[in-house]
């Protein structure tokens, strides 16, 4: 069909997040070994607005829609680069994990980073 298999667009997304997480100045793999934290997806959507071609240059786009100290919502949009064309929207929620795979809190220190809203308790 000469089109980009629909499952890629969540990879793209994958890679959209991780870099926009190092640009905060984390790493997963740092939070992983130092921390046992793990980021788990616990919902993910697409919609897909256009085909991307294959070898199309593409851009996603990620921010940070929500964050609290136990999830982590990302929105992304997947476009495509020479035809300047919307291609997919879509988003992921997360929660943190410990090392026993159970949810946990994001240590006070990585919160403000990730621009987790506190509570009122």
């Amino acid at each position: 069909m000469g089109v980009v298999y629909y499952a890629n667009y969540l990879v793209w997304m994958e890679v959209g997040r991780v870099e926009l997480v190092r640009s905060l100045g984390f790493q997963y793999k740092e939070l992983e070994h130092s921390e046992g934290l793990y980021l788990s997806v616990i919902e993910a959507n697409c919609r897909y607005l256009y085909p991307a071609r294959y070898d199309q240059e593409i851009a996603v786009e990620t921010k940070i829609v929500k964050a609290t100290s136990r999830t982590v919502e990302f929105g992304y949009r997947i476009s495509s680069v020479e035809a300047e064309r919307l291609l997919a929207e879509g988003s992921t929620r997360h929660i943190w994990l410990n090392r026993e795979w159970r949810p946990t809190t994001l240590p006070e220190k990585y919160r403000s980073g990730l621009g987790v809203v506190s509570s009122i308790k």
